[in-house]
This record gives C-alpha cells, structure tokens and sequence, in this order.
C-alpha cells in the first residue's frame, strides 16, 4: 500500500473532485444564465409585498366549455384552470428559463444530467388538507403521460423512470444526458393528488370539481356560462417568495361570451373588468367614450420583451394540394399585408419575418453566419437554395390593394408545377385548386376576404368555414382541415416544445401542435440540437438556423405581431411600481378598495 495516499494533501484533492462529481442540493433551476435571485430571496422585485388581499378580478372569455379537466385532451376545458394547480418549481416573470421552488423546496440534478430529483416541502398541502408526498408527484406524471393530452407523452419523452425515494423525495430517471432543459420543464409539471383520483375514471371527469394544489379552487360553474374561483384562505404555499404578492383576489370570475362584439360592449358597460384587444380596428375605433374620458376605464399600450412566435394561416401538409413548397409560396404572393395593414389595421402592426421575432433567436435580415452554416450545409441537398443565398422576407406591396405584378408571378409558378385554367379554376390531373379556411370565429373574415379575391384571380377558390369552438378543437386535434390561423408560441429559451409543434413524432398524434404537418429529418436534427445547446450560444446559433428552415419553406402565410400589449380596464386596480418584462403580472394587482397594509 502507498502511504502517500493519505498525506493530507492528497486527502483534500480527493474530496474537492469527489465534491465535484457528486450532484448537490439547489434552490432553482436555470438553462444557460445565472439566476437573478438568490437564495433565501423574500419576494420578487416586480410584485408589492403589501399588497392587501380582496376584491374580486371578473374576466371574460370566449365561446364555451364542457369541461374541468385541465389535462385531457378531450373537451373544450374552461379558463383559468391553470389557477388550480402548482407545479414543483415556479417561473420568474423578469427571466427567461429560471424556476424557483414551490411544491419542491430544493432540487438536486446529476454532473452528468442523467437525473433529477426533487424534495417535496414538508409543509406543502392539497386544498383538502392532505399533504403532498412523492407518490402524488409520480402519480402526477404517470396519469398526465397515459392519460393526458398526447403532448405531454412528446414533451417527457426523455424521461426513462420515475423513483419514489422516500415520502418526499422524487427521482426521475433520463434516457439521454443531452437534453439540457428536462430538469426545468419536469419542475414545471402539475401536481394532482393521488388520493383523490385514484378511484375515479380520469377521461371521463369533465364535470369533476377536483382537489388542487394550488391557490385557487372552483367555487362554482355552469358549463358554457360561467365559472368562479376563490382564494384558497388555507392556501400553505402564500407566504413563499415565489408567490408572495401574487393572487391579491379573493375571487376571479370568468363569464363566457360567444360574439366578440358584445364582449366589448359588455366590457364596456363594467360587465368585467379588463380586456385585452387584439383586433387593431377595435382599438382604433371603439374604445372609446365617456367611460374613457373621465378616467373610469384606463387604455394603454405596454410595450414588452417577449419573443414573439408565428402566427399565421397554415397549410395542412398532409393534404397533397400543399405538398409542394412552390404552390405554398405562390398563394403566399396573394396576400396584401401592406394594403390590409393600412386599411383594416391602422398600421399598427409589423409583418412576421421570423418565427422567433422582437429578440435575438430571429433570423430575419441576416444571412447564416458560419456557425449556422456547418449546421445547415450538410442538409444542402434537401433544402431550399435561398437559404444560403438571401435573406429571408415577405413580399412587399405598394399598399394600394393592385397586386397585379405579384399574381401574375404566382400564377406563373403554379403553371410551372402543372396547374392549368378550366373554366377560370386551376386544374392538375382533373382536380380543381379548390381548399377551405377553418375559423373558430366571424373575426378574421374581414382579413380573408380580400385575400380570398385575389385568390380568385389566379383559377384559386378559397373558402371560410366558421364552426363552434367544441367542433373547432375537435377538427384541429384530428388534423381535419385544409388550412386554418394558429399561433407557435415560443419563449425566449426554446427546447422540447418545439418537438411538439414541428418534429416527425408528432405528426400523427392527435392533439399535437404539429398543425402543419411537418415530417422533415432536418427540422428533427436541428430541433435535438436545441434541446441538447451546451450554451446559450448554441442554442441562438441553431434556433436561427432552424428559422431559415422554416421560412424558407413556406409552410404559413406569415401574419403580424406588435410589441406591446394592448390592454383597456377599469380603473379599479392599483399596481406594483416595477412591471415584469415577460408578462402583464395581472395577478400582482390587487383592487384599490383594498389598500397596503
């Protein structure tokens, strides 16, 4: 034996690399950046301490509901549901991809990300009064993952096996060490009580009043009316940094409305108390008032730093009519954005360039730099040459509504790929050029229409179709439609949700976000680098890459974003000196007839 081994020197080399192989407790989770708070932290900076609890928050919501059951796929679920459930770990408004804890007081990830485990708080309770352990935490996954929605099947997919250590500590299991955001995303799972739904039928509980784990609980509803929330008086979590100065209302009231213009009259005669437009000729032309000139309603545009995803009107790839990348960019070129930003919307909004737009993910007026070029060039072959050579960017008319230069272009490419007049309709292989548009809503008609003409002119028919929000959920869940308007939300830290809207795997799960269609193995290679990015670098650098893909092929006819929300309410709220950067922080308000301590 060597004695040297045990000079003390050696002794304490020993410990600091065992120290530095071994996983240690920690108080949050973060993905390449450093936390903004730390540990012990009181509250945080955005929210107001004192803010007194009371008052009730009315909203409003949209079309209907049948169901209560936040996490199934089937049913129209009601809004706010969100208010119910915690999650182990909770997100700062003032950071990107940063959790702190909640139901789990501490957390604990492998060197080499090969698991995590969480420690349930001690303290922490269900609305009935039984305590949360780690049984409830696997239970929680385990339903969400064969009985929820199939996105939460897609978005754990890296998750091997759940541990239950001992009553309050969880370990999960990964089958890769790449994927970097696993940790954050598992903290931000919904915690639902085993001892409550173990013994009932969890797809078919959508007038089931659950137990929750959160600040909120159902006071009362009536299916496709309205639904009440209390605050949880009893609620263990309401003094914890993370929530301290949060949920100042006592009760929070959603009413339900099937016809957005009586919405804004009902808001306006004090029926509920905010609103948030998004109809820009809303916002021009009627809100406005004597409600509005003596100050009894506040309208105001907040400017804020959140990235802003696509919307747009997507083509459903799985039906042939859009297979083809040329056909998709030729009834791009029928759009007026300009005239219709002029004339419907005015010019209030900027055109989407980027599926990431207003921050650095955003590909637009770049070409790939050499990092994203060693990413995309092995993939040459299979994709559009444009991506190498130009910069990406909408096409851009005179604003006057004549776009007879852009439809004789579009036309020219749709005869290109086989498209013939007959009887003033394109025509290929017998099949008329013929698609219809699924709308939830009357709203954007006025947008469509005049595309729809212009459609016309080149042998195009388009048409609408308007149904009610159950059968609209169910038509998008099934992929039963030609084309219709969606939104790719991302934020600015993207990583397995992107799986969910644009990978291969999801392109036949019903309920995924794969509206598209998308089966592409460079979209795949790409979306596994940005899960798997070692640094923020990496992952700007492959995002923006990704970008360039999906412009490139046209899979939407890009819409437009504002940077800033525009919100009316009535002047019942007092607010917190310092506003969040990434939200409106509507639940750090608190109503004014309840004043600080």
């Amino acid at each position: 034996m060597n004695k040297n081994l045990f000079k003390p020197s050696i002794l304490i080399a020993i410990l600091l690399l065992a120290t530095s192989l071994f996983a240690q407790k920690q108080s949050y989770i973060t993905i390449n950046s450093k936390p903004k708070y730390q540990e012990n932290f009181k509250h945080f900076e955005y929210v107001n301490p004192n803010a007194k609890k009371g008052g009730i928050l009315k909203l409003s919501a949209n079309g209907t509901f049948d169901s209560l059951n936040a996490f199934t796929l089937k049913g129209s679920k009601a809004s706010g549901l969100g208010l119910l459930y915690d999650t182990l770990m909770s997100s700062s408004q003032d950071e990107s991809s940063v959790v702190y804890p909640l139901l789990a007081k501490a957390v604990e990830i492998a060197k080499d990300n090969t698991w995590v485990k969480f420690y349930i708080n001690e303290k922490a309770k269900f609305n009935d009064g039984k305590e949360v352990t780690a049984d409830d935490v696997k239970f929680s996954f385990e339903t969400l993952i064969n009985k929820g929605s199939p996105s939460y099947k897609r978005y754990y997919f890296d998750v091997k096996s759940v541990e239950v250590i001992d009553k309050l500590t969880v370990k999960f299991n990964f089958k890769t060490n790449k994927n970097n955001e696993l940790p954050l995303i598992l903290g931000q799972l919904s915690i639902i009580p085993k001892h409550f739904w173990e013994d009932k039928d969890f797809l078919d509980s959508d007038a089931i009043i659950p137990v929750s784990s959160g600040p909120y609980k159902i006071k009362t509803f009536k299916f496709g009316k309205y639904i009440r929330y209390e605050r949880d008086k009893n609620y263990w979590a309401k003094d914890l940094p993370v929530n301290v100065g949060h949920y100042n209302y006592e009760e929070v009231k959603y009413d339900y409305y099937k016809d957005e213009s009586v919405t804004l009259e009902a808001f306006k005669a004090g029926e509920f108390d905010l609103r948030l437009e998004n109809i820009s000729k809303n916002w021009a032309t009627l809100y406005n008032g004597k409600n509005f000139d003596n100050g009894k309603i506040i309208k105001k545009e907040i400017p804020h730093e959140l990235a802003q995803g696509m919307q747009g009107l997507v083509f459903n790839l799985r039906n042939p009519l859009f297979k083809d990348l040329e056909v998709r960019r030729a009834i791009n070129l029928a759009f007026d954005f300009e005239w219709t930003n002029k004339k419907l919307f005015y010019n209030q909004y900027k055109r989407l360039n980027s599926y990431f737009a207003n921050c650095e993910l955003s590909s637009e007026g770049s070409l790939p730099s050499k990092e994203e070029l060693k990413l995309l060039e092995p993939f040459k072959n299979q994709l559009p040459k444009n991506i190498f050579t130009k910069k990406f960017k909408n096409n851009i008319t005179k604003g006057d509504g004549k776009i007879r230069k852009e439809l004789r272009q579009a036309l020219k490419i749709l005869k290109k790929q086989g498209w013939v007049f007959k009887n003033k309709i394109l025509e290929k292989n017998g099949k008329q050029f013929k698609f219809e548009i699924l709308l939830s809503s009357s709203s954007f008609e006025r947008v469509l229409q005049p595309f729809i003409k212009n459609l016309k002119k080149i042998g195009i028919i388009a048409s609408i179709r308007i149904v009610d929000h159950v059968s609209y959920t169910n038509r998008r869940n099934s992929f039963d439609y030609d084309a219709m308007i969606h939104v790719f939300g991302v934020s600015l830290s993207p990583g397995n949700e992107l799986t969910n809207y644009w990978g291969s795997k999801s392109y036949n799960i019903k309920g995924s976000s794969n509206i598209i269609g998308i089966k592409s193995k460079v979209i795949d290679h790409l979306i596994e680098k940005i899960i798997t990015a070692p640094s923020r670098k990496d992952l700007i650098t492959t995002v923006r890459a990704l970008d360039r893909v999906l412009l490139n092929n046209y899979y939407v006819i890009p819409n437009w974003y504002i940077p800033s929300y525009r919100i009316s309410y009535w002047n019942k709220f007092e607010q917190p000196k310092i506003a969040p950067k990434y939200g409106l922080g509507i639940y750090t308000w608190w109503t004014k007839e309840n004043k600080t301590k």
